[in-house]
């Protein structure tokens, strides 16, 4: 008796299938940068020209158990914009520009309409950031994942000139609050527990005339925009993920100055409002970024131009003291 690669649960021509399917919207995401096409063993990009001393910048991450509701929930266009989102979003903290980005994407079995819709979401998430996406991996493996389960990773590369690494934070710094645009990408183990096994909550329950699960998988906010258009104002910007903003805006301090953000300023987002009422608020500040995706630390005099012309509020300053978050 013989047996195939078929038989042992991969099937490589779905796995041609589905690389002809995602030819159409990956190509949608390249720029004059990107050098070949879809299919070779690597994917390549042309340095853009203009920088003195130029960096290269990595980042990389995944969606976490936000992909269990997406799967549970057989909603697969958007989860691919979240992961671009969470490396790009940290990208942009350390000045880099996005250039390209690559995904990683592993299941039992490769149901190809559903890993396209994926990889669709992905390169959503590469034209909101401006970046292209030359490359990715899918891997069939079964044994490794259950049935019907999938996981995701992803890595983005950036540029940014040698001396706009650091954070140039100062006192008197004001601190600029960019909304979320939901929970993100982080924190679902606890959504998760809380929505489903505590209170028993269905997908399509309603919280403020919004089916919970559309709220639960509202993609993560690419800031990139922004982070191009008010680059010349920023001394810092913090990605406000997990952790929240106590964990994460520390990351641009200097050791002698802290961040004084007032409560009473955030916006923060109907889910979390709905999600307080169960979890004690020192979790969910060190959990969540309730509603606050991106932080901006600018001088004072430039703080209304970008007011003006952005959804950014007032949310604290900088002040000396030890390096650290003072939530008042």
């Amino acid at each position: 008796m013989k047996i195939s690669y078929k038989d042992a649960g991969v099937d490589i021509d779905a796995g041609n299938s589905f690389v002809e399917k995602i030819k159409p919207f990956v190509k949608e995401t390249f720029n004059e940068n990107v050098v070949g096409n879809i299919g070779s063993f690597a994917g390549a990009f042309r340095l853009p020209l203009g920088y003195k001393k130029p960096v290269l910048l990595g980042a990389t991450d995944g969606v976490g158990t936000k992909l269990k509701l997406a799967i549970d929930a057989k909603k697969f266009d958007t989860v691919g914009i979240d992961l671009v989102a969470m490396c790009v979003n940290d990208l942009i903290c350390n000045f880099g520009t996005p250039l390209f980005f690559l995904d990683y994407y592993a299941t039992a079995k490769l149901e190809v309409d559903e890993a396209a819709d994926v990889v669709k979401g992905i390169a959503e998430g590469c034209k909101q950031a401006e970046c292209a996406l030359i490359g990715g991996e899918t891997a069939e493996m079964p044994g490794m994942y259950r049935e019907g389960d999938f996981d995701l990773a992803g890595f983005a590369v950036g540029i940014a000139e040698e001396d706009e690494l650091n954070p140039k934070v100062k006192e008197g710094d004001v601190l600029l609050a960019l909304p979320s645009s939901g929970i993100h990408s982080n924190g679902y183990s606890l959504v998760r527990k809380l929505f489903f096994e505590k209170l028993n909550m269905k997908f399509d329950d309603k919280i403020e005339d919004k089916k919970l699960i559309d709220i639960l998988l509202t993609p993560t906010r690419i800031y990139v925009k922004e982070f191009k258009k008010f680059k010349p104002f920023l001394h810092a910007l913090a990605h406000i993920t997990g952790g929240g903003i106590i964990e994460n805006l520390p990351r641009v301090l200097p050791e002698d100055l802290e961040a004084v953000v007032y409560k009473d300023k955030i916006k923060v987002l109907p889910i979390f409002e709905f999600m307080s009422k169960y979890v004690d608020e020192n979790e969910m500040f060190r959990t969540f970024n309730m509603g606050v995706g991106m932080i901006f630390a600018v001088s004072g005099e430039n703080v209304d131009e970008i007011l003006k012309n952005s959804d950014a509020y007032v949310i604290g300053e900088i002040k000396k003291g030890k390096k650290g978050v003072n939530l008042k």
